[in-house]
């Protein structure tokens, strides 16, 4: 536990001290039989988050995933691609000249990172396509996660893997079959290029691939049936935006649209982020205005880490992980 107690013996104040509170309260809430959710926003796959975020899932310390289309896709990017991947430490530098450089070389840029577009996004597409295509035609409609579970259990990817599987939470995932929700999906590269494959006729029916309604309803249902007084599902926010705010209204929605009031809150709350807190945002809103849209309860632990989640959520799954 070198990294547990090195944080333990140096981690003792202000956003230090509320991430060592956060990783020991998501221990205590598994240790009393609770459930957790984890919401990923932003570009958390291309930061290669996985290396912990699979053992998470391997050690069942993870339920039930939330994350934007980005993320879902760019971590089989990363599997697939790694070794032409750009690092571009001086991004900050780039003239827009620079920028169009990388255009021209099809070198997708993510802050610092430049993602491949012919060997991670392009090759995606040439597996993901079969499988949009042969659902297309028998009728079948499947969830954007559930293409990526049947393409990684194929093994056909295989051939083309550059890191360590190990280190893919998608690959982790795909094995424990764990219930993943995508909401905004579209708003992902394979997302648009499903929107063109749909415009060119290559799909005939635009629900082969379901929507982030049905992600609503599947989401219902799961809660439903896995959060319980004795059993609590616990939500660890990574970031804002629609990974975190989409599923946690489901609590909300149960009570007040299907008078489902026995289903209890969410039993912990954490969110890491950057954003500060100021008018009208959702990412820097503080924990305690989600009691008042029926989501936390007032004596539901809830913790903010005010930092950069690429630092600061590696160091509470080292916790978790016991690391």
């Amino acid at each position: 536990m070198q990294i547990t107690n090195f944080l333990k013996h140096h981690y003792r104040h202000f956003n230090a001290a509320a991430l060592i509170d956060a990783a020991e309260g998501y221990n205590k809430h598994l240790a009393e039989g609770g459930k957790m959710m984890i919401t990923l926003a932003g570009a958390m796959s291309t930061a290669e988050m996985g290396i912990q975020l699979a053992e998470l899932i391997r050690q069942d310390k993870v339920q039930i995933i939330s994350c934007t289309g980005a993320n879902l896709e760019e971590d089989i990017f990363n599997l697939v691609a790694h070794d032409f991947y750009e690092r571009v430490p001086n991004y900050r530098d780039l003239t827009p000249a620079d920028e169009q450089a990388l255009l021209e070389r099809h070198m997708n840029r993510v802050t610092d990172t430049c993602i491949p577009e012919e060997e991670a996004m392009r090759r995606l597409e040439h597996s993901v396509l079969k499988f949009w295509e042969k659902a297309d035609k028998a009728g079948e409609q499947y969830f954007p996660h559930e293409f990526f579970y049947q393409i990684l259990k194929s093994g056909e990817l295989e051939q083309y893997y550059q890191i360590d599987p190990k280190d893919s939470w998608m690959l982790a995932a795909a094995e424990k079959n764990l219930p993943i929700i995508c909401p905004g999906w579209e708003d992902s590269t394979l997302g648009n290029i499903f929107a063109g494959h749909v415009i060119s006729g290559d799909i005939k029916n635009v629900h082969t691939v379901r929507t982030g309604i049905e992600y609503m309803i599947y989401l219902a249902d799961w809660y439903t049936q896995q959060a319980t007084e004795e059993s609590k599902v616990g939500f660890f926010q990574i970031g804002g935006g629609i990974a975190g705010d989409f599923p946690i209204c489901v609590v909300p929605m149960l009570h007040q649209d299907l008078g489902r009031t026995s289903v209890p809150l969410w039993g912990y709350f954490c969110q890491i982020s950057d954003s500060t807190t100021s008018y009208g945002s959702y990412s820097g809103a503080v924990p305690n205005e989600k009691i008042t849209w029926g989501k936390l309860g007032q004596d539901t632990p809830k913790f903010i880490i005010e930092s950069d989640a690429t630092i600061v959520a590696p160091l509470v799954f080292a916790m978790v992980l016991g690391q």
